[in-house]
């Protein structure tokens, strides 16, 4: 169980803040079950789900020094890239990297998408629009976190990253 001020991973919005473990006032059928009351850091919204939710993905934020392991293993990971041109296998290929909430799949989806981008650049093709949205959100995703987890700014996520692996 997460406790107030804690900060943890929730689903595929990111990064929450626990402003409060409590029960709702508003709803009967609610009564004695117990709520977490999160504040996304990177989106302007307010969540309530309840402590025993099942649905939706929750863990703690990984620490500072998983985090710098994570990026200490970037230069290693194999990009894995996907060119399928069936959207539907593309997107299931992608939403499986994001459905377990790792950073180190994320990272080796992010590589993989990379090289894709590239690979496709050399020949004169365009990056695709559902590529462009799986890298965009796994970024989103894994800056968020890096982002806590080391103490420093999002937009600064892939400066420090960038010159860790220089």
């Amino acid at each position: 169980m997460f406790s107030e001020g804690d900060l943890l991973v929730y689903g595929n919005i990111g990064i929450c803040r626990v402003d409060k473990v409590a029960e709702r006032d508003f709803a009967k059928a609610d009564e004695g079950k117990l709520f977490y009351f999160l504040k996304p850091l990177f989106q302007d919204c307010d969540i309530s789900t309840p402590v025993d939710n099942s649905k939706v993905f929750m863990r703690k934020v990984i620490s500072e020094k998983e985090a710098n392991k994570l990026i200490g293993m970037i230069s290693e990971i194999k990009p894995e890239p996907c060119y399928s041109k069936v959207m539907k296998e593309l997107t299931n290929h992608y939403e499986s990297y994001l459905e377990t909430h790792d950073c180190l799949d994320m990272l080796i989806l992010l590589k993989s998408l990379y090289a894709k981008k590239e690979y496709l650049e050399s020949l004169n093709r365009k990056f695709g629009e559902i590529d462009k949205s799986f890298m965009i959100k796994a970024r989103e995703l894994l800056d968020g976190e890096f982002s806590v987890a080391l103490g420093i700014p999002k937009d600064s996520v892939q400066g420090y990253i960038e010159k860790k692996i220089a």
